[in-house]
């Protein structure tokens, strides 16, 4: 293909995309508030998939703990907004950059872990945070088992917008935010070096890659994806309690990016939506085991899409191109009876 060709592809690809975003800010005017909200819900676990996907799917660091990350950017947004005043866009960006310290401190001890063990210790993370979140300590910050309530910022200039609506179009600008200065990363010399670290270690480090350096600061950069997602979660749900971050969430995250697509954009995208409504489906089709039903859902989806929904549409797309062109280039018989 040529490089004009492509370039056209990339052109088409980019107006398809924003058309697609500029149909969905359009939709929020038509949809109700509970719809509304629960795709901002959505969006808050797209960015959380997205951290993870840079740690997981970019890197190789598996993560069973990023449930933890997803909780302390809730309460932290909860404590600056609700005991502080901190307004809401500063509170977003501060919970973000508390995850990312968060993520640095437990990034350099991961180090000298790998595989299995990094999986474990970042699960022993996710169970132990909902507990000291319930912690007499720190109750007058966390409300302890009960909770904080929050509330939706309020839509500014007098807007027509309802404070669901207001949200949604703001969870939908930060995700472009997000997902753009992930792939411009990921672009980068940084991203090389990520997913050299991944296929090779030892020869990411003949070439010269600080794997020490890169594996924490990715780790930090997952952290604060994680925790502006937990924090955009409590604007939405109003209330953070410990055990609405239980282990299951930090298990949840690791099967969005599984069945989205390890290693792809698009697929925290696709995770999101099996998070956010496969276990609603399963509570739907059996009221009596529920679990079962998600369990089998989820083993359907690794079984017929073992690269992920990300990577059975990039198939389709290649197996569409390959016929189109087989097509073309299949000369044309004339009939000359």
């Amino acid at each position: 293909m040529s490089t004009g060709a492509q370039a056209t592809m990339t052109s088409l690809q980019r107006g398809l995309l924003a058309a697609m975003v500029v149909g969905v800010a359009a939709s929020s005017f038509a949809l109700k508030d509970y719809r509304l909200y629960q795709l901002t819900q959505v969006l808050s676990y797209a960015i959380a998939l997205l951290g993870l996907n840079l740690l997981t799917g970019y890197n190789g660091q598996i993560s069973l703990g990023h449930g933890a990350f997803f909780a302390i950017g809730a309460y932290s947004a909860a404590i600056l907004i609700g005991q502080f005043g901190v307004p809401y866009p500063i509170a977003l960006l501060l919970a973000g950059l508390i995850c990312f310290v968060f993520g640095l401190l437990i990034g350099l001890p991961a180090l000298r872990l790998e595989g299995l063990y990094l999986a474990l210790a970042t699960f022993a993370l996710a169970v132990t945070v909902p507990q000291v979140l319930k912690s007499k300590m720190i109750e007058r910050w966390t409300g302890g088992v009960r909770g904080l309530n929050l509330e939706k910022p309020t839509t500014p200039l007098d807007l027509p917008l309802s404070p669901d609506q207001w949200l949604f179009l703001v969870a939908l600008g930060i995700a472009i935010v997000m997902f753009i200065l992930a792939r411009n990363l990921l672009a980068s010399r940084v991203g090389s070096a990520l997913m050299a670290i991944r296929e090779h270690p030892l020869a990411a480090e003949a070439m010269g890659i600080d794997s020490a350096r890169y594996k924490t600061l990715v780790f930090g950069v997952s952290a604060l994806y994680t925790g502006i997602a937990g924090a955009l979660s409590a604007l939405s749900v109003q209330f953070v309690a410990p055990d609405s971050f239980t282990s299951f969430l930090s298990l949840s995250l690791l099967v969005g990016i599984v069945v989205g697509g390890l290693g792809t954009l698009s697929g925290a995208i696709y995770g999101a939506f099996f998070i956010q409504f496969i276990p609603n489906l399963a509570d739907s089709v059996s009221k009596a085991a529920p679990t079962a039903v998600y369990g089998a859902l989820m083993l359907t989806f690794v079984f017929a899409m073992p690269a992920g929904i990300a990577g059975a549409l990039t198939s389709l797309q290649r197996w569409a191109r390959h016929c189109c062109t087989k097509r073309a280039a299949t000369p044309m018989r004339i009939n000359r009876a």
